[in-house]
């Protein structure tokens, strides 16, 4: 049975899931910021059938991650290259690699990868910075508020976050529903 898709949804990360498609869209923009940007070396690279490597690239481009760009003609054959959108994907890329080093989960015995400034070598890693004071915050650090653009489901959601952060350990009664909550 397949699960519905992510249409109506007002949520930021269900739509990048949904413009990212799968893992192996995942994989083929991780692909694409190395610089693998032709056909067979995608497919070489993941391991991804000719099928699966078309549709994908075809879901990307239409979603406006990647461009499709002829580079011969006879026989014509095409790369793709990020385009801006899928750029702004890459510090999601070095994320998970380095959350999967953490975890342990690269399937090497050491990071397979290390991410440098290309300027001065130094290493770099992915942090959250308060604005104002360019402090370093961890992940508890970080609360969530209502943006201009929340629905209910936004709302209702946030209201388990603030219980769960705030101490209050009671849990939600049997039945507790979005739809209840929006009437409240």
């Amino acid at each position: 049975m397949r699960s519905k898709g992510f249409d109506g949804m007002v949520c930021s990360i269900a739509g990048v899931m949904a413009a990212i498609g799968d893992r192996w869209g995942l994989l083929i923009l991780r692909d694409l910021i190395f610089g693998i940007s032709r056909y067979d070396e995608l497919r070489q690279s993941s391991g991804v059938t000719n099928a699966t490597l078309s549709d994908r690239l075809k879901h990307l481009e239409a979603h406006g991650l990647i461009e499709r760009r002829r580079y011969q003609v006879n026989p014509e054959r095409f790369e793709y290259l990020l385009t801006p959108h899928g750029w702004q994907l890459a510090p999601i890329m070095v994320m998970l690699s380095q959350i999967g080093d953490r975890l342990g989960l690269s399937g090497a015995s050491a990071p397979p990868l290390k991410f440098v400034n290309r300027k001065t070598g130094a290493d770099v890693r992915w942090s959250f910075i308060d604005q104002n004071t360019g402090e370093l915050l961890s992940g508890e650090d970080i609360a969530f508020e209502e943006g201009p653009g929340a629905d209910d489901l936004v709302r209702w959601r946030l209201s388990h976050t603030n219980r769960r952060y705030e101490g209050d350990t009671t849990t939600l009664l049997e039945g507790d529903s979005v739809s209840e909550t929006k009437t409240q």
